[in-house]
């Protein structure tokens, strides 16, 4: 399965999300750091659910980032977008 339909699988797993977007943004990262040729290594998230909007801001994010955790060793850069 793609990185990209792995994030998008498990983070609607996770938070039943209202709003979800996942944008491979690896294209734009070639030649630099990271980017291992694979086209994809770099991701940006959108992400609005309920059950996150309750959370403080750190809370969010460490909750992202543990729904990612079988995912998060093939992704060198996530930009997140929490509510």
């Amino acid at each position: 399965m793609a990185v990209e339909q792995e994030i998008r699988k498990a983070l609607s797993e996770a938070f039943q999300p209202s709003e979800l977007e996942v944008i491979n943004e690896s294209h734009q990262h070639a030649g630099h750091a990271g980017h291992d040729g694979s086209g994809e290594s770099h991701f940006a998230v959108k992400i609005r659910a309920a059950s996150l909007a309750a959370m403080p801001r750190l809370a969010r994010h460490r909750a992202v980032q543990q729904a990612l955790q079988a995912v998060q060793p093939r992704i060198h850069a996530l930009r997140l977008d929490i509510g």
